[in-house]
């Protein structure tokens, strides 16, 4: 570690290309000038280092220097973070930054309850400043009710402020300003992090004068761009909000035919914005639009790369579960596909977890945006005569303490609404549908396959099988193995390989640095599938982490998961 991430920081004029260093080597993780440049925020770790955290977590000091590296001040000197609690924050000064909008102010967050989410307390963080000349004690500016989750500051200096509170899924944004704390903050946007429909957006920035990223702002009004989820699918928007009244104006809204998400704006003027405009056949090219004539014109001409594969049909898919909650996913169907003709299915999906029925079966994504194939994508099974069903949503809907008891439940129900869709719409064979996931996704696959019926075979890479390998906690569960010692036996297809009598493909990265996911996770199934006799087949890549990337593997891949499906999916 020493000898890969130790670096040296260096000053370099730009005109003459001279270079001088700047203190001394160090293994650096910031080096960040502050706004009128007379001081430099460096943060830098130092032993001892752990094998039972990550890098981050390591003991670490965050010190000012002037401009030619000379030690000025200490402003954390944090320890070695490795019993920070489930879900919580390390103690002592974290996020530390330069305002944006002073010529040298610091602000940091530091926790009010231990990092602990678990502690009754009234406020979790609270918000720290320390000015020029920085000889003085640190100020405290705000204390949040929940947890720090961003900042964003405005060009008149007054900020954006947003908490999180995890036991609700729930994010606030607050104006405030910091220079004032007799003027209280007010509350700008309130809602679950899942619910897309009513999501505001996020404010649009630019660089200012001193190369910081502002929020752009006219008075008090300010621009938010977001993904517009609706039934029919995203469609992006552009609205002006004013800050003092609330009110929004839309601007600029993605018509219901394409895929049309909002770059920025054309220099300093707000009459003319830049997109990236995309449709199922159109590749997405970047574009001037005049807000007022919505007029555009053409900035980019990228052709399409895969023209052989224009005739994909492509269309977003909505069905109902047994239990009323509204379910949705892209289905894409073969270039040259017949109406009538019944296609192998492979089903693809990564489960998630809502507190609302009515948020779980809101439509995420776009049914016109270009496709892309990619990678180790999923999508390729398009190119072999398979209809697929992505993104099929497997939501997970309760009490967000006990949602899981419920877990194969629910993901059995979703899978079976799906098919039972497409079966009834003539499209699919209902008795060749292919399941597979990645990492959570893997997980889900594990479980399909065990306790039903549905699926001919299945692909899960990159997956954790025994959750008593994450005694203490997984995805959004948060309860521990020794609180719950069932419910984790329950969820997990290790326990229960002796079910698991249909084909399975395992693909796994020889060095999967995802905590969850190591490596172990494929052997111990695939040995404990052998075990009993399954069918069953182990891929093990070298030198990949949790997604593969070498060109090598991800042919290796793709080959796999076509020989898999079609020898015990199409050819079955």
């Amino acid at each position: 570690f020493d000898y890969y991430a130790t670096s040296q920081i260096v000053k370099v004029d730009v005109v003459t290309g001279e270079s001088s260093p700047l203190g001394t080597p160090g293994i650096y993780t910031m080096s960040e000038s502050s706004p009128d440049g007379a001081f430099i925020l460096i943060r830098r770790i130092n032993r001892p280092y752990s094998y039972m955290v990550p890098y981050y977590r390591f003991p670490h000091t965050v010190d000012l220097w002037d401009p030619d590296g000379r030690f000025l001040r200490n402003v954390a000197d944090l320890p070695l973070a490795d019993e920070v609690p489930m879900r919580g924050v390390p103690t002592g000064p974290r996020s530390v930054s330069w305002r944006s909008s002073a010529p040298a102010t610091l602000f940091w967050i530091e926790a009010l309850d231990d990092g602990n989410p678990e502690n009754d307390v009234p406020n979790r963080d609270r918000m720290m400043k320390l000015s020029v000349p920085f000889d003085n004690e640190p100020e405290e500016v705000i204390r949040l009710q929940h947890r720090f989750a961003g900042i964003e500051w405005l060009e008149d200096g007054r900020s954006l402020i947003t908490e999180y509170d995890w036991k609700r899924r729930w994010r606030t944004t607050f104006l405030m300003n910091i220079d004032r704390p007799d003027v209280l903050p007010v509350s700008l946007f309130d809602l679950s992090i899942h619910d897309r429909y009513n999501d505001p957006g996020l404010p649009m920035t630019k660089t200012a004068s001193n190369g910081e990223e502002v929020v752009i702002q006219d008075r008090d009004w300010i621009y938010l761009r977001g993904s517009g989820a609706s039934p029919e699918g995203d469609r992006p928007f552009l609205d002006r909000f004013n800050l003092r009244t609330k009110a929004t104006q839309r601007l600029y809204h993605c018509d219901e035919k394409s895929y049309e998400w909002i770059i920025g704006f054309v220099n300093n003027s707000r009459s003319q914005i830049i997109t990236s405009y995309e449709t199922k056949t159109d590749p997405p090219n970047y574009y001037r639009v005049h807000l007022r004539s919505k007029m555009r014109s053409a900035l980019t001409s990228f052709p399409d790369p895969a023209p052989q594969l224009t005739g994909v049909r492509k269309q977003l898919l909505k069905y109902k579960r047994n239990d009323g909650v509204q379910l949705s996913g892209t289905l894409y169907l073969p270039p040259g596909y017949k109406e009538g003709e019944r296609l192998p299915l492979i089903l693809w999906a990564y489960p998630r977890e809502y507190s609302d029925p009515r948020v779980a079966g809101q439509v995420r994504g776009s049914p016109h945006r270009f496709t892309f194939l990619r990678g180790t994508s999923q999508r390729f099974f398009i190119t072999q005569g398979y209809a697929l069903l992505d993104g099929a949503q497997m939501p997970v809907v309760g009490d967000p303490n006990t949602m899981n008891d419920t877990f194969i439940e629910q993901i059995i129900a979703s899978a079976r609404a799906a098919i039972d869709t497409l079966d009834q719409m003539g499209i699919i064979d209902p008795e060749r549908v292919g399941v597979g996931g990645h990492s959570y996704g893997a997980f889900m696959t594990g479980n399909l396959l065990a306790h039903c019926d549905l699926f001919a075979a299945g692909i899960a890479r990159s997956g954790a099988y025994n959750r008593t390998l994450t005694p203490f906690g997984f995805q959004s569960e948060r309860r521990s193995l020794w609180e719950v010692p069932d419910f984790y036996f329950k969820v997990s297809p290790f326990m229960h390989a002796d079910k698991i009598n249909e084909p399975i493909l395992l693909i796994h990265g020889e060095m999967d640095n995802n905590s969850g996911t190591f490596p172990i996770q494929s052997k111990r199934l695939y040995h404990a599938l052998k075990g009993h006799g399954a069918t069953v087949r182990f891929v093990l890549l070298p030198n990949e982490s949790h997604g593969y990337r070498a060109k090598e593997s991800v042919l290796h891949v793709l080959w796999e998961m076509f020989e898999w499906m079609d020898k015990y999916v199409k050819n079955r």
